[in-house]
C-alpha cells in the first residue's frame, strides 16, 4: 500500500470503487472536487444501467455539472482511481476540469498517458494539468482482485 497519506478524494474513489466491485462492476470510483468540497461522484455503473457510457468518471462529471448548474468545471478536479479512457478523456476536456488526478495506469485502455494520449493532441479542446499515481497500489489491488476473482 502507499506510504504517503492518501488524499481525502482518492479515499472516497476508492470507497465508491469498493462499492463498484460489489454491484459487479469493475471497481472504478470518481469523484469531482471544487474549492476542497466534493460536489459530484460516480461509480462504474455500465453492466447493471445496460448503459456502455456509464463510467465513474461521466457520471461524477454529470453529478458535478448538475450540481453547479453548469457544464464548464474549470475550477474543479477530477479524482478517478484509473487512468481514464479516450472516451472519458474527452468527457473531461470538454467539461474543461483544471486538474486530474488518477490512481492505477492502464497500459490497454488508458487515453491519457496510453492509447489515445487524447490531451497531446493538437484538436485537444483542453489539457488539464495530469497528475498519476494517487493511490494506485490500492487502486490496482482493487481492479487485480475482482478480475482474480472472475478467473
Amino acid at each position: 500500500m502507499s506510504t504517503w497519506p492518501i488524499p481525502e478524494p482518492m479515499q472516497r474513489a476508492l470507497a465508491l470503487a469498493s462499492e463498484a466491485a460489489v454491484a459487479g462492476e469493475v471497481p472504478i470510483g470518481a469523484v469531482v472536487v471544487k474549492d476542497g468540497a466534493i460536489i459530484g461522484e460516480g461509480r462504474n455503473a455500465s453492466r447493471e444501467g445496460h448503459d456502455p457510457t456509464a463510467h465513474a468518471e461521466i457520471i461524477a462529471i454529470r453529478s458535478a455539472a448538475k450540481a453547479l448548474g453548469n457544464e464548464r468545471l474549470t475550477d474543479c478536479e477530477l479524482w478517478v482511481t484509473l487512468e481514464p479512457c479516450a472516451m472519458c478523456a474527452g468527457a473531461i476536456a470538454h467539461a474543461r476540469l483544471a486538474k486530474l488526478y488518477y490512481g492505477a495506469s492502464d497500459p490497454k485502455g488508458g487515453g491519457v498517458e496510453h492509447g489515445a494520449r487524447v490531451f497531446e493532441h493538437p484538436q485537444a479542446l483542453h489539457r488539464p494539468e495530469v497528475y498519476a499515481g494517487i493511490g494506485e497500489s490500492e487502486a490496482a489491488e482493487l481492479l487485480r482482485g475482482f478480475f482474480e476473482e472472475r478467473r
